[in-house]
């Protein structure tokens, strides 16, 4: 089962931090990251959305393409059309993506020049995961994984409320 968590962060920076030593376990292994974005707040309060990495975009386009080919060799014309529909419609399909009402709740409450960080993931390593936590400083807005790793992933990043907001 897939594990969203929200981290925020009081500054700008963290969240990018985060999410750059996220991919790094991923690359070797010791995380499989679905779908993450950060928001990072400027003083203005403008919100920016950093890197969005949704798999199921890259999954449905390659199915897509791979679909359009193969029509194309059918039907030379109409085949790229019909793969470019059926890629669309494979990735809204396969989209298991962050709620965006969600995501614009979480920027509503975001102070200027702050900044968080969403990652829907499964099979992490936990103890090389809850490392890079301990790193940084942040509030977990929003967890459903166990109650145990909801208390360790608040531990890592020095969080002591209790809040946790459910979308």
């Amino acid at each position: 089962m897939s594990s969203l968590v929200v981290i925020t962060f009081d500054n700008p920076t963290e969240a990018v931090e985060l999410r750059n030593e996220i991919r790094d376990l991923e690359h070797k292994g010791m995380a499989n990251i679905e779908d993450s974005a950060v928001l990072v707040k400027d003083e203005r309060g403008k919100i920016n959305v950093i890197g969005e990495d949704d798999k199921t975009v890259v999954k449905g386009a390659v199915a897509g393409g791979t679909l359009g080919l193969l029509l194309a060799f059918i039907f030379p014309i109409a085949g790229i059309a019909i793969g470019a529909a059926g890629g669309a419609l494979v990735g809204a399909a396969m989209d298991a993506g962050i709620d965006k009402k969600f995501v614009k709740q979480v920027s509503e409450e975001l102070q200027p020049n702050s900044s968080a960080i969403f990652v829907i993931g499964n099979g992490v390593d936990v103890n090389a995961t809850l490392a890079v936590l301990r790193q940084h400083t942040g509030k977990v807005y929003h967890t459903n994984l166990s109650s145990d790793l909801d208390e360790s992933l608040r531990r890592a990043v020095h969080d002591t409320s209790t809040t946790n907001y459910n979308y």
